[in-house]
């Protein structure tokens, strides 16, 4: 499964978004704050950063591959290696 902890008006999660669609991936959102960190999901934000141990977006978790990975380019990479 792929979780994508992202926020809407995030141009770096929109690549991620714009790429596992091109990919036909389906992925779980999750909306942890907004882009410029205004909170939408407390329960969120703390289970992303139980899971990755930041407040960055976007993060992917692929428990397929047993990875955790922020940085939109790191993770169009890893999704374009591993799930294309």
């Amino acid at each position: 499964m792929l979780e994508l902890y992202q926020a809407e008006d995030c141009p770096y999660s929109q690549d991620v978004r714009e790429t596992m669609t091109d990919l036909g991936l389906s992925y779980v959102a999750h909306n942890p704050r907004t882009h410029e960190g205004e909170l939408k999901n407390e329960t969120t934000r703390e289970a992303m950063e139980a899971i990755g141990g930041e407040d960055q977006i976007p993060f992917l978790v692929d428990t397929e591959c047993g990875e955790t990975i922020y940085e939109s380019d790191e993770i169009v990479e890893h999704l374009e290696e591993y799930h294309s």
